[in-house]
């Protein structure tokens, strides 16, 4: 992992995993009409037939969600077998094994895309979060996610961000504060908040976060005037946002002078191209959206392995 952090699979992943299971399959085996099933399966497959299959990548990425995989054959059948081949992380090759799977076929049949889908999915977010992080491994710069997120698979999708070597954000409104600039501009009655409206609200911000142990305040800014106002209330974290690298630069020398406690984040219009160049001026932390919402599926495929 990156910089040292652990990415565990928690009982928080677990259940989440579970509710998304139970709700993925009943959307897979049930029909507009209340029918329930495979239907290929129940006109083709006996119920007793046993078989085995192979879990395989078809492509380069990096592994992560693996535990998503038992659970899904559980649901179908408690007689299912999983075997994994590859640990969490791991770096993936085209051919390479990852898992083998032996049961009911029927389950088998019933589970494979669910558990493909999920796998493919939380794989994607890893490797791209594994592209970002490698960049600035040897800087004293982080990279997180946002809130950017699939409906429905925050938690999982920010523990293959984990996997991949990136940080997480808050996870949601509720355990941290993050004052924005719609805020900020809801507060002022107009587009751009004025300096002084931003260093009320970071004052507030921090009266609130004092009073409701343990929150942690970033305030969003888009100017270097902005920024100098904010500063003088000490929140934990400055966002710059959209800010260019050497505004950037310049923000770390005001920051260094005036607050040199403060974290700077810089986010928006930050690309693997140009990653690199924000953490060189400075900024103590990168979060990018990108790693979430711009992920593509891990090619995978369960392959059927007959009888010797």
């Amino acid at each position: 992992m990156v910089k040292g952090k652990p990415a565990p699979w928690g009982p928080a992943e677990g259940n989440a995993a579970r509710r998304l299971i139970t709700w993925a399959l009943e959307e897979d085996l049930t029909a507009p009409d209340g029918r329930h099933g495979d239907a290929t399966c129940l006109a083709l497959v006996p119920a007793s037939l046993k078989g085995q299959a192979a879990l395989v990548a078809r492509s380069e990425g990096i592994l992560a969600g693996f535990p998503v995989v038992p659970l899904v054959f559980s649901a179908l059948d408690p007689d299912m077998r999983v075997e994994s081949l590859a640990p969490e992380g791991t770096r993936l090759t085209p051919g390479m094994p990852i898992a083998r799977l032996a049961g009911p076929m029927r389950a088998l049949l019933e589970g494979e895309r669910t558990a493909l889908n999920l796998l493919q999915r939380l794989s994607g977010v890893a490797t791209m979060a594994h592209r970002y992080a490698r960049l600035v491994a040897d800087l004293p710069c982080v990279v997180l996610d946002t809130r950017k997120t699939t409906p429905g698979l925050r938690l999982l999708e920010k523990y293959a961000v984990r996997v991949g070597g990136a940080i997480n954000h808050r996870l949601g409104l509720a355990d941290g504060i993050l004052v924005k600039d719609n805020h900020l501009a809801c507060l002022a009655g107009k587009m751009r908040a004025d300096p002084a409206t931003a260093r009320a609200a970071a004052r507030q911000a921090r009266a609130y976060a004092q009073a409701h142990p343990p929150l942690l305040v970033e305030v969003e800014v888009e100017t270097l005037a902005q920024l100098e106002q904010v500063l003088a209330e000490y929140p934990d974290v400055v966002l710059l946002d959209n800010m260019s690298p050497v505004q950037v630069r310049d923000a770390v020398g005001l920051r260094d002078r005036l607050a040199p406690r403060v974290l700077l984040e810089a986010s928006g219009g930050i690309r693997l191209e140009n990653l690199r160049e924000y953490a060189l001026a400075g900024a103590d932390r990168i979060s990018i959206g990108a790693m979430t919402h711009q992920a593509t599926a891990l090619d995978m495929a369960l392959d059927y392995i007959p009888d010797a």
